[in-house]
């Protein structure tokens, strides 16, 4: 029995290399995926947050926008804190959500239009 003995007890020392690369491998495995992938999907999610709260603070009246949902309009009034009126149309306003707004546009689309065409019949 005492030679059984010997032998199971020089196995486990001969494993004992072996069992703590295994068991430091998942570890660093999950470690290097935090780093990769999590840490810097993190802080894309904050810069996003950050660029949408910049936005909402600078919406005021008289500003032409797009919404969520591709509805270009301008900005005739506030109804509270969180809800804006958009004009769409000439004596058609809606009212969306601040949150529902996607960009501040910087040249009007009629005016854009009518520049394309100008310079398109000037040549």
């Amino acid at each position: 029995m005492s030679s059984t003995f010997v032998s199971i007890l020089a196995q486990s020392e001969e494993s004992t290399g072996g069992s703590i690369i295994s068991f430091l491998f998942l570890p660093g495995i999950l470690l290097l995926l935090y780093f990769i992938m999590i840490r810097p999907q993190r802080k894309r999610m904050r810069e996003q947050a950050e660029a949408t709260a910049q936005l909402q603070s600078s919406l005021e009246v008289g500003a032409e926008v797009v919404t969520v949902s591709g509805i270009y309009g301008t900005i005739t009034g506030e109804d509270g804190e969180d809800i804006l009126w958009l004009e769409i149309d000439d004596d058609v306003q809606i009212r969306v959500a601040r949150a529902a707004i996607q960009k501040i546009v910087t040249g009007g689309t009629d005016d854009a239009h009518d520049d394309a065409d100008s310079a398109a019949s000037s040549d």
